[in-house]
C-alpha cells in the first residue's frame, strides 16, 4: 500500500500517469484508491456534475464478413446460409425509428464484406445524410477493407467518404492495439499500426473519432497498457478523440468461449486505470451493454462521466448472448439515482437542449 502513495499523490497533483508507475499501480493500488483517483481526475475534468447519453441506433449493415475473428459470434461466412446485407428502404425505416424517439445519430458499422465497392457505401451515406441523421460509421478496419477493395490510399478514401456526408467515426476493430494479440484473435483485420494510422488521417481531415478497449481475453497487462500509450500519443498529436470507451470481451458463442469472462471488479480496475492513464481524453463511457445497470452506476464513481448510447438497437454483443436493454428514462433515473443531472448530448459532446 506504502509504495503506490506516492504514484496517488502524483496523480491527485495532476502529473502524467508513466508506464512503469501504471503497472505499479495495476498490480499494487486496492480498488478503493483506483476508484478514488479515477474520480477525483473525473471530478476535476467534470465540476459541473452532468453525465451524459447519447440517443442513437446501432445499425449493422451486413453481418457477412470475410475477417472471421475468434472474438465475434455476430458474423457470417460469404459462403455461410443466412447472411445479409441490409437495403436502404431497412436503413430508412431504421433511421426513422431512431429519429422519433429523439435520437441524433446513426453508429453504422458492418462486416467486410468481400463483393461491395466504395461507391455502395459512398451511395449509403448519400442516402441516409437525405434523412438529416448524424452518420458515426465505418470502424478503422472496414476503412482499410475499402481501400484495399478499391485499390486507394487510406487518405483518399477517408477524404470521398467525408464527401458522401460521413460525419464521424467510431472506435471499434480497436480490441487491443498489440499485434501479437491481432494474430492471435483477428489475423486477417488491420494491424494496430493501421489502425492508429485510420485515425490519425481522420483527424488531420476535421473528423472527430471515438477510441475502444475490448479486454480480457488473450492480452497481457503490459499489451493494455500497450494500447492506452498508443491512444495517448495519438491523442498528444492530434486531439481528435471525443470519448475512450473500454468493455470487456463477452466470450458466448465464440471460438474463445473457455476464456473466463471479467467480473465487476476487473471491469472497475481497468475503467480508473484508463481515466488515470488518459489524462488527455475529456470523456470516459461506462459500458452498460456489457455490465448492467448497477454496475454501471458505479462506474460513475471509479472515472466514467457518460452513460453511453440508449443502443435502440445493438446486434454484435448480443449475439454473444449478452441483453442488457435500457431506455432513455431508465438512463436517465440511473444517472440521477447515482446524484448526477442527466443531459443528453451529440456525438461531439455539445449538450442537446
Amino acid at each position: 500500500m506504502e509504495h503506490v502513495q506516492p504514484i496517488v499523490d502524483q496523480v491527485a497533483a495532476g502529473k502524467r500517469l508513466g508506464d512503469d508507475e501504471f503497472l505499479l499501480l495495476e498490480k499494487k493500488a486496492d480498488l478503493y484508491q483506483l476508484g478514488f483517483l479515477a474520480n477525483t481526475i473525473r471530478e476535476r475534468r467534470h465540476p459541473e456534475r452532468y453525465v451524459t447519453y447519447v440517443i442513437d441506433r446501432n445499425i449493422n449493415y451486413t453481418d457477412i464478413c470475410v475477417s472471421a475473428c475468434k472474438f465475434c459470434a455476430f458474423y457470417k461466412a460469404p459462403d455461410e446460409k443466412g447472411g445479409y446485407l441490409l437495403t436502404f428502404d431497412e436503413l430508412a425505416e431504421k433511421i426513422r425509428e431512431t429519429k422519433e424517439l429523439g435520437g441524433t445519430q446513426i453508429l453504422l458499422q458492418g462486416g467486410l464484406h468481400p463483393e461491395l465497392p466504395l461507391e455502395y457505401y459512398e451511395d449509403m451515406l448519400r442516402f441516409m445524410k437525405s434523412t438529416g441523421i448524424h452518420v458515426h460509421g465505418f470502424s478503422p478496419p472496414e476503412i482499410c477493407h475499402f481501400a484495399n477493395i478499391a485499390g486507394l490510399k487510406i487518405r483518399e478514401v477517408i477524404a470521398r467518404l467525408i464527401s458522401a456526408g460521413l460525419d464521424s467515426i467510431p472506435g471499434g476493430g480497436a480490441e487491443i492495439l498489440s499485434d501479437r494479440v491481432r494474430q492471435a484473435t483477428a489475423p486477417r483485420k488491420c494491424s494496430s499500426d493501421e489502425w492508429i494510422g485510420v485515425m490519425e488521417e481522420a483527424h488531420r481531415q476535421g473528423l472527430r473519432t471515438t477510441a475502444t478497449m475490448m479486454f480480457g481475453h488473450v492480452e497481457t497487462i503490459a499489451e493494455r497498457l500497450e494500447h492506452l500509450r498508443r491512444l495517448r500519443e495519438l491523442q498528444d498529436r492530434t486531439g481528435g478523440f471525443t470519448a475512450f470507451i473500454p468493455w470487456p470481451f463477452q466470450p458466448d458463442n465464440t471460438v474463445l468461449a473457455d476464456i473466463d469472462k471479467v467480473g465487476a471488479n476487473g471491469y472497475l480496475r481497468m475503467l480508473a486505470l484508463s481515466r488515470i492513464y488518459l489524462d488527455n481524453f475529456d470523456n470516459i463511457q461506462a459500458s452498460w451493454v456489457t455490465q448492467g445497470p448497477k454496475v454501471a452506476q458505479l462506474s460513475l464513481f471509479f472515472g466514467a462521466n457518460d452513460f453511453g448510447s440508449t443502443m435502440i438497437e445493438e446486434n454484435v454483443v448480443a449475439a454473444a448472448g449478452v441483453s442488457f436493454r435500457l431506455s432513455e428514462q431508465e438512463i436517465r433515473r440511473l444517472v440521477a439515482d447515482a446524484g448526477f443531472t442527466p443531459m443528453q448530448r451529440r456525438m461531439d459532446y455539445s449538450l442537446v437542449e
